[in-house]
């Protein structure tokens, strides 16, 4: 009765580390790592030259307002459409038999009362197996980010969060990937198909979200520890 009473102990602590142990991520607000990153003040210089136009101060008469150095801001419109859907059907069978014939001796069957010594094996061996998945997201909207770095063949490094409060829960979008100047629009618009390496995180935080989480101990029974 001891060894079964530890025995039970030592799985439901388990359980509890195991549950602990996946805890899902509780993202906030303000994360310091989707931060916008400043670029450094720099003071232009005055050349005293007695009149009020000073070319440091003017823009280009062929520039655009396109983001292109660290800490411009640009946004993603997010077009995000996937589909998958794959069938697979297996089916094999398999079918066997032997037969040993009679003995005989002296050019006579052996037998045994009268009935004939014979011997016969069949098998038949059938397996049916059948799957099929089908999986789609969209999401669309759009998300405003900011240039974190520019790297030296002028591709952009972007990053940036979206929070938005609804009725007693947050919902976010995240953003991060890298672009190419060339495919931002006159707007400083960008679609997200044209971000590279796109990690791109929409979740949410609240009663809502907590309701669709499994509690530790059926996360628990669902982890490969357990050995049933």
């Amino acid at each position: 009765m001891r060894k079964l009473f530890f025995c039970l102990t030592a799985i439901l602590l388990v359980g509890i580390l195991a549950g602990c142990a996946q805890t899902p991520y509780k993202p906030m607000p303000n994360d310091p790592y989707y931060a916008p990153v400043l670029p450094e003040e720099r003071a232009q210089p005055i050349v005293p030259t007695g009149s009020l136009f000073q070319d440091a101060y003017a823009d280009n008469l062929f520039s655009d307002i396109k983001a292109r150095r660290l800490g411009d801001i640009i946004t993603v419109t997010l077009q995000e459409q996937t589909s998958a859907t794959k069938t697979a059907t297996t089916e094999s069978s398999k079918e066997s038999s032997a037969e040993l014939a009679a003995p005989t001796m002296f050019g006579r069957n052996i037998t045994v009362g009268g009935n004939p010594l014979s011997a016969g094996v069949e098998g038949t061996r059938n397996f049916n197996g059948e799957a099929s998945s089908d999986q789609s997201n969209q999401l669309t909207g759009e998300i405003t980010v900011t240039v974190i770095k520019v790297l030296p063949n002028g591709n952009l490094i972007v990053r940036g969060e979206k929070w938005m409060r609804i009725n007693t829960g947050d919902e976010y979008i995240r953003l991060t990937g890298m672009i190419r100047p060339q495919d931002i629009t006159a707007a400083n618009q960008i679609p997200s198909t044209r971000v590279a390496n796109a990690r791109i995180e929409y979740s949410g935080t609240g009663m809502l979200a907590q309701t669709q989480e499994q509690g530790w101990l059926t996360r628990f029974f669902n982890s490969p520890i357990w050995p049933f």
